[in-house]
């Protein structure tokens, strides 16, 4: 409940309204939201203490920026009290919010998540912390923001990123959908003017130009095509 202690001669009492109570002093509530000590010296109440995490910045933006890229919800998993994740959720615009979860409630959580979800859609989970660990390697994609991450994190997660600007959460995935369609046009292009080429072959219409052109001609193609995977700041 909290801790009292004698400091130059004075009872200094510091900790929630059960030990308040215990010392029969009336703690006047607080209309802050976060981790609330009361302190109280020699038996009066002296005033309180409010504790609470920093939203990062750009956060709102980036919960946006997630949507905008086809995040269809968004979920937070926390161990704060509930009236402080409730507070944090509204304010960055959440979809759904679970707290005072314990690092096993939390992995049940996404258990449930996954289950729920449709089949060809998957489920991310972006965290930095120790107790986040379990939770990255159940997760479809694991994401740890690894400047400021645990070790156990990063080691857990399938991507790491070096920045904790959660902006750079919807940029990963516009990249990487970036990648994949170069992939795919590659795969296409390789494919489709091979198949033109034994076609032609087959009809008496190739010559050795053409041959060279489906050998080394695609590979030039496809190379020039994934040099477009470089430029991805204005993503």
């Amino acid at each position: 409940n909290g801790v009292i202690a004698t400091v130059d001669g004075h009872q200094v009492a510091a900790g929630n309204d059960k030990l308040m109570n215990r010392l029969g002093v009336q703690a006047i509530p607080c209309h802050s939201v976060g981790t609330i000590i009361h302190m109280a010296i020699d038996g009066k109440y002296a005033g309180h203490i409010v504790i609470s995490d920093i939203v990062k910045p750009h956060s709102k933006e980036a919960i946006q920026a997630l949507k905008s890229a086809g995040v269809r919800k968004t979920v937070m998993l926390t161990g704060d009290a509930k009236k402080v994740a409730d507070s944090v959720a509204s304010a960055l615009g959440l979809d759904e919010v679970y707290s005072e979860l314990l690092p096993a409630d939390k992995v049940e959580k996404v258990e449930q998540l996954i289950q729920n979800k449709p089949e060809k859609e998957k489920l991310a989970f972006v965290g930095d912390g120790i107790n986040d660990a379990p939770v990255l390697r159940r997760a479809d994609i694991g994401i740890a923001m690894g400047a400021m991450g645990s070790d156990a994190a990063i080691e857990a997660a399938d991507v790491v990123l070096m920045d904790d600007d959660p902006m750079q959460i919807s940029k990963a995935i516009k990249i990487s959908r970036k990648c994949l369609g170069i992939v795919y046009q590659n795969i296409v292009v390789a494919i489709g003017v091979k198949l033109v080429c034994l076609v032609l072959v087959a009809l008496g219409f190739a010559n050795m130009w053409l041959a060279v052109f489906a050998d080394v001609g695609v590979m030039i193609i496809a190379v020039l095509n994934a040099i477009r995977a470089l430029f991805v700041k204005n993503l």
